[in-house]
């Protein structure tokens, strides 16, 4: 029953509520020129532009990582971090986000519409501005790892393949933006794969927002190498899977994604009801990656009647007045 489903709160300011966080906008001070962000980290699950269930202690496990993350990875790029005040909750300075999704991918794998194995199995060579070769096998690493940017679509709308040269002939961010955002995620994906590899894991892809603050510094904003935006595989299962050509053992969303896939058009049919015992498998998967990833037990907050009783509590003084 320790499900946040939603976190809707009617004394905080300028609400947002995405497809897994809710969202608060706090105005400006002399202290935060920039204004803060409040993120809230739902127990929802979503893919295919949906929400498909909500799986118990996500958002806490979601919320911790990314702050791991954030801490081991300051040092190459700045990111939005101000406070924890709740364990799913992260108040942030707010960004102007940039209007470009930055997937970097190191292997031949995915499901959605957009990855490059869809695309590839399609017969497609040429993409993202990348060409790729031909006799490549799902899930085989890539020669170098590569950006996928897609148009981040804020209304909501579906997220559509760009190249470098779209992002700025399009006037998304400019050169020396796109430069720079280029290399901040490629060096974040090195460390997330080297550290990853140090836990006996491999982290196959991620997707990055970036935002400029008023001074124009470019952050690192949401989250970072967390199950939700990055997927990962055991090391120690991957070459028996590949040889197999089944799907290797994996730390990501996949699990429920591939479930809804094999039963309907996931774009277009209505979403059938998500067993119970996969609701509480994904739990423990999360929990897992979690421990897997960090090398530390995941403590559950179990404070409060609820969990958005407890959220409320916590974030009471950032109540309106």
């Amino acid at each position: 029953m320790r499900i946040l489903d939603h976190a809707r709160i009617p004394e905080l300011p300028n609400p947002y509520f995405g497809k897994v966080r809710d969202c608060y906008d706090l105005p400006p001070d002399a202290v935060h020129p920039d204004g803060r962000r409040i993120l809230i980290s739902s127990d929802r699950i979503s893919a295919f532009d949906r929400i498909l269930a909500a799986i118990p202690f996500k958002g806490q496990v979601l919320t911790q990582l990314a702050r791991w993350w954030f801490d081991r990875t300051a040092d190459l790029c700045p990111n939005h971090v101000l406070d924890y005040p709740d364990p799913n909750v992260v108040v942030g300075k707010r960004l102007t986000i940039l209007p470009v999704e930055v997937v970097v991918r190191g292997y031949l794998a995915g499901t959605t519409s957009t990855s490059i194995l869809t695309q590839y199995r399609k017969g497609i060579r040429e993409m993202y501005g990348h060409s790729l070769p031909d006799g490549m096998r799902d899930n085989q690493a890539l020669p170098q790892a590569i950006i996928t940017p897609t148009s981040k679509a804020f209304d909501g709308g579906h997220d559509e393949p760009l190249t470098a040269a779209d992002i700025v002939s399009q006037g998304l961010l400019t050169a020396a933006q796109w430069d720079e955002v280029s290399a901040k995620a490629l060096a974040l994906f090195a460390r997330g794969q080297k550290m990853a590899a140090e836990r006996g894991l491999i982290l196959v892809d991620t997707k990055y927002e970036f935002g400029t603050d008023l001074d124009g510094n470019i952050l690192i904003a949401d989250e970072i190498h967390t199950p939700d935006s990055s997927r990962y595989w055991i090391a120690g299962g991957y070459a028996k899977a590949f040889a197999e050509g089944s799907r290797p053992p994996s730390f990501d969303k996949d699990v429920i994604r591939a479930w809804v896939a094999a039963r309907c058009d996931p774009y277009t049919d209505e979403i059938p009801e998500i067993p119970a015992e996969m609701i509480e498998q994904t739990s423990r998967v999360y929990i897992e990656a979690y421990e897997a990833i960090t090398g530390e037990a995941f403590v559950p907050d179990l404070s409060g009647a609820t969990p958005l009783d407890r959220v409320r509590a916590n974030l009471a003084g950032y109540f309106s007045r």
